[in-house]
């Protein structure tokens, strides 16, 4: 196929209903995206480190069709500025997901809330806010982990250990920027991040997303996963939560998913995706689609209040 021909068939990029310019509890500002139409069940969607909101793209073209969907960009992401030295911790992720929730979703109205990453564990450390309370409906955690991020990393290609745990974690910190969209770059991302079998349109439009994150949120945001601990707050994760992994994931092996849906106090159980990678929902857009769709089918009704399956599950976990 000619790039020509390529680019004629890539579907837009989507357009944003109404963007947003949210301010969280410490002053800084997110800038927050709103698809489809006004009314409809909603789904709010926070994207993993070095990402921004066109991470989520292949689901905002499907679910808009009949989905209020809200994407935002990570402080230090996209066009979210970068925060001050200490502006950097899973607190502000926690903060920054809260302003955000208050700000799209009315008082009470329900949302399927998902993440992948870092954006999972926005969810993790946000989990018993309130405004996660009010308006979650139910989760869905992609390609994610609690701890021990460095030292289940399997991208150094090193016998486990303290040496390749010290190593993950300088990789992570790294101040080296990351340069041009080439073929070498492009191969060490997919190495790192996808799976062997994926598309090299995919792989493309991954590289240009991470390549065009800031070094200085890069860095800060790498020395916060270095040290994240995320196993208390993850227990207090009480929504319906599915959990969705690559089996060639090498950031977060499959080993950080079974710990999350073993830890979850209401699990709706792990699919783990064959061949797939760190970037299940650029690798596997239909999958992590589809759970998005099914969940929002199974909790949120069409006012965008809770479901009663949603207030069945609640009532038999607490």
């Amino acid at each position: 196929m000619s790039r020509l021909t390529h680019l004629a068939n890539t579907p837009p990029v989507p357009v944003p209903v109404r963007e947003l310019s949210v301010v969280s509890a410490d002053g800084s500002r997110l800038h927050v995206e709103l698809h489809g139409p006004e009314g409809a069940p909603a789904v709010v969607l926070a994207h993993g480190w070095t990402c921004n909101t066109r991470f989520w793209d292949a689901q905002v073209r499907d679910l808009a069709v009949d989905h209020r969907v809200v994407v935002y960009d990570q402080r230090g992401h996209g066009r979210t500025p970068e925060a001050g030295p200490d502006g950097y911790s899973t607190r502000a992720l926690a903060d920054d997901l809260e302003a955000v929730l208050k700000a799209t979703l009315a008082p009470g109205q329900k949302a399927v809330l998902g993440g992948h990453s870092m954006g999972g564990m926005t969810l993790m450390a946000a989990a018993g806010r309130d405004a996660v309370r009010e308006h979650g409906a139910a989760v869905l955690l992609c390609s994610t982990g609690s701890s021990r991020l460095t030292a289940e990393s399997l991208v150094l290609p090193l016998r486990a250990g303290a040496f390749r745990t010290r190593m993950t974690a300088a990789v992570l910190g790294a101040r080296a920027p990351l340069g041009p969209v080439n073929a070498v770059s492009r191969a060490i991302l997919k190495y790192a991040t996808m799976g062997r079998g994926s598309a090299p349109d995919r792989v493309d439009a991954c590289a240009r997303i991470v390549h065009a994150c800031p070094r200085g949120a890069r860095v800060a945001w790498g020395h916060v996963l270095a040290e994240l601990d995320l196993e208390a707050r993850l227990r207090e994760l009480r929504l319906p939560t599915a959990v969705i992994a690559g089996t060639e994931d090498r950031l977060t092996p499959p080993v950080h998913a079974r710990a999350v849906e073993a830890a979850l106090p209401n699990s709706l159980g792990l699919t783990e995706l064959a061949g797939m990678g760190h970037m299940t929902p650029v690798e596997a857009p239909e999958v992590v689609t589809a759970k998005l769709r099914e969940l929002v089918a199974l909790y949120v009704t069409v006012d965008g209040a809770g479901s009663t399956a949603a207030a069945v599950r609640e009532e038999e976990i607490a």
